[in-house]
């Protein structure tokens, strides 16, 4: 039986919004140096979901009707060109990350440290902020301002996950500011650019904003859920990963604090052989804390939706809140 499509994908106008998006992602990056357009196209065109700039393009449009809307309607284009300022720092950041995680593959394909090396790819990185600020600038001091501040975020919360590495002893608390600082903040300002350029009462674009920010730490929940309880086949990366790497989410918190927790704490605290990988694996997998973390998505999931209710109805935010409820398809039942 296929999948559930994201509603998100398949609302009134969505799939020409996605085609716009595309397209202003590949002019973003072109540059009369050849080799940079290459290294900063590389995860552009191994593809994606593309959710942030839809998520923007669905904001703007959640209290009028459709979101993809005519080529040349002013609104929607401002919120093309927001979301993809928003992907940009998204797709910058995996470049960032694959650096310091030595990671050799991104979305199927080679990662650019790889391919290149880890000062091109931090350059390119780099690139890619530069031309996400350019286009945030074009919309104005707001829009600007937010997406600026969303770039710290994002650096203090991959700061804090490194600082808090093979610590068994996280407390929730900093794993939830974590994610809200490198995922979720992301998804909030995507929400909150709609809102802007679509001059929604600011009450409309605060409630936006919250979405977003609760869309992302859903989203990341389910992502940790997978990390563990998926194949490798399914990852296309060891299951465990995040385990292994001393970042230990929300799943694995639970279960360190659930009735294996010492023998699970015992394994923990340090770099992982394989061997103590699957045992950690066997660990969590077998208590309540996957359980658990999904009912947390869940709660992440209505918060996000509840955040609605002061919108009027329309088949953007019908869109949007579907696609909320979608991020727990298809994981709730391998718990």
């Amino acid at each position: 039986m296929p999948a559930a499509r994201n509603p998100l994908l398949d609302a009134p106008g969505m799939a020409t919004a996605r085609e716009r998006v595309e397209e202003r992602l590949r002019s973003a990056v072109e540059t009369p140096e050849a080799a940079m357009t290459e290294m900063a196209s590389h995860l552009i065109t191994a593809g994606g979901k593309r959710l942030r700039p839809l998520l923007a393009v669905a904001a703007a449009a959640s209290s009028t009707g459709a979101p993809g809307g005519p080529a040349d309607d002013g609104t929607g284009d401002d919120a093309v060109t927001g979301g993809v300022a928003v992907e940009l720092v998204h797709i910058g950041s995996l470049y960032h990350d694959d650096v310091i995680d030595e990671a050799e593959t991104r979305r199927g394909a080679e990662s650019v440290n790889a391919r290149w090396g880890n000062l091109r790819a931090i350059l390119a990185g780099d690139f890619l902020l530069a031309r996400a600020s350019e286009l945030a600038a074009s919309l104005g001091t707001e829009v600007a301002g937010l997406l600026a501040a969303t770039i710290g975020r994002l650096c203090e919360g991959e700061v804090r996950e490194l600082q808090r590495a093979y610590q068994v002893d996280r407390t929730e608390a900093d794993y939830r500011a974590a994610i809200e600082g490198k995922t979720a903040s992301l998804f909030a300002t995507a929400c909150r650019i709609g809102g802007i350029v679509a001059d929604l009462p600011r009450d409309r674009i605060d409630a936006l904003g919250e979405f977003g920010l609760r869309y992302g730490v859903a989203f990341q929940i389910v992502d940790d859920v997978l990390d563990v309880v998926a194949t490798d086949a399914e990852l296309g990366k060891p299951a465990g990963h995040d385990m292994a790497e001393g970042v230990y989410n929300l799943p694995v918190l639970r279960a360190l604090a659930g009735p294996g927790g010492d023998e699970l704490a015992a394994l923990l605290g340090g770099p992982l052989t394989a061997e103590a990988r699957a045992s950690a694996l066997a660990l969590v997998r077998a208590g309540d804390g996957v359980a658990q973390a999904m009912d947390a998505a869940d709660d992440a999931v209505e918060s996000a939706v509840a955040a609605l209710a002061s919108l009027s109805a329309s088949p953007a935010g019908e869109a949007l809140a579907g696609a909320a409820r979608h991020l727990l398809v298809g994981v709730a039942d391998r718990v």
